[in-house]
């Protein structure tokens, strides 16, 4: 991987930024080689519309702006509209974010983004921080809004290579639902420990204190980030 400074942490920099949009966060995870939905960042209903069809519908609909790290809390949940299946319902989602952002004073566009079917696979949290003891560390887990329900987390100081990785997935409670349980496919976990890997790399690497994928979807032909928070450190 090189060391050179990527786009997004650059663009952010360049902004007096300490947090990227999810929009630069997985074009962050996509040039280190992970996986992510379709995307488009909007400046208005119109955009939003027209990237909708082009990505196909269903899509999901999301506030981005770097003041906003929590979109499904944001004015009350409408920071994130899901399984919209027509122009009518993207236009007005994307009024909704676009007119509350306005009147709450937040520069924001809407990201369209392809919408994945979450039956298809199991819900992973990949993340690292620079801790102040330890630097890098990398942790995965299950993800999605069993995050801090179940605490089942697994830590590596950063950078690992693929074998750390898997002894790190192997050490979760929640292993049986990788595996296939009860029928289901099992997940293509090699490509979950390289994505474990390549975020230690990213937080090693880069001024990153914080990378947080969460969820990343684990099916049986890959991993997919289905969000990305990326916050750099102080300079």
């Amino acid at each position: 991987m090189s060391e050179e400074t990527p786009a997004p942490i650059a663009a952010a920099r360049g902004d007096g930024r300490h947090t990227l949009t999810e929009a630069e966060g997985k074009e962050l995870l996509a040039s280190a080689g992970i996986d992510t939905p379709s995307f488009a960042v909007c400046a208005d209903a119109d955009a939003a519309v027209d990237a909708a069809e082009d990505i196909g519908y269903p899509v999901v609909v999301k506030v981005s702006s770097p003041a906003v790290t929590h979109k499904s809390d944001w004015a009350g949940g409408i920071g994130v509209a899901v399984g919209l299946d027509s122009a009518d319902a993207v236009r007005d989602a994307a009024d909704e974010i676009l007119t509350t952002a306005d009147e709450r004073g937040i520069d924001a566009d809407v990201l369209v983004e392809e919408a994945m079917d979450l039956d298809r696979g199991t819900e992973v949290i990949v993340g690292g921080i620079r801790d102040p003891s330890f630097g890098p560390v990398v942790l995965t887990g299950l993800g999605g809004v069993f995050t801090e329900i179940f605490e089942d987390t697994s830590h590596r100081i950063a950078p690992i290579d693929r074998a750390e990785a898997r002894s790190a997935i192997e050490e979760l409670q929640s292993l049986p639902l990788l595996e296939g349980y009860r029928g289901s496919e099992p997940a293509d976990v090699d490509a979950l420990a390289d994505a474990i890997a390549t975020v230690g790399d990213l937080v090693t690497e880069h001024p990153i204190a914080e990378l947080d994928v969460n969820p990343v979807l684990a099916t049986t032909d890959g991993v997919i980030a289905l969000d990305a928070l990326v916050v750099l450190e102080d300079h």
